[in-house]
């Protein structure tokens, strides 16, 4: 891990709940709220500089997903373009050669992994080894991130389908260092 990736640690330790931004008036609330980092979960090539530096005026950590952002591709050349223009913390992808070009370049990186089924479950085994943190989806599964979190050695962030703060508290019970939530009255929580 980084030394970003410890100070994100030791931040989401005190602050386990982040934000997942899916549009401006989302980004508002994150500002708001008490959650130390947020996941920018929206926006184009046109415009992320410009969100990543509105939500670094609140003080928060921020990622960019970089999966999601319209204009980037799944070439190195898109983190970049992050790493250049913006002054994102890390990002956020489920591809590991943005994953690895990210590190390279000391951003924080967040590998996502959608976990479907055992297969799935065995590869963030074999293609987590660059992350500094490992985010499962969906994160409603503590059995599964119980186990997952005895295997590898990042912190594991739970997202997906977390909607109250019974899902937060079995997340964290479960081995999760975090989770990422849409639900805006959770960032409050």
């Amino acid at each position: 891990m980084t030394n970003n990736g410890y100070h994100f640690a030791e931040l989401l330790q005190d602050s386990p709940v982040i934000a997942a931004v899916k549009n401006d008036e989302g980004l508002e609330k994150a500002l708001a709220s008490d959650c130390a980092a947020i996941f920018l979960l929206y926006g184009t090539i046109l415009n992320i500089a410009s969100l990543v530096e509105h939500a670094k005026q609140g003080e928060k950590l921020v990622f960019v997903h970089t999966d999601l952002i319209e204009g980037l591709t799944g070439k190195d050349i898109s983190v970049d373009f992050i790493a250049t223009n913006t002054r994102a913390d890390g990002i956020i992808s489920t591809r590991i050669n943005l994953i690895r070009h990210a590190k390279d370049l000391g951003l924080i990186t967040i590998q996502r992994f959608f976990l479907l089924d055992s297969l799935s479950f065995e590869n963030v085994r074999k293609q987590s080894s660059y992350a500094d943190a490992v985010d499962i989806l969906p994160g409603t599964m503590p059995r599964v991130t119980a186990r997952l979190s005895q295997k590898i050695r990042q912190p594991i962030i739970a997202s997906g389908l977390i909607v109250d703060k019974q899902d937060i508290m079995s997340a964290l019970s479960a081995g999760a260092l975090a989770v990422s939530t849409t639900s805006e009255s959770l960032w409050f929580a």
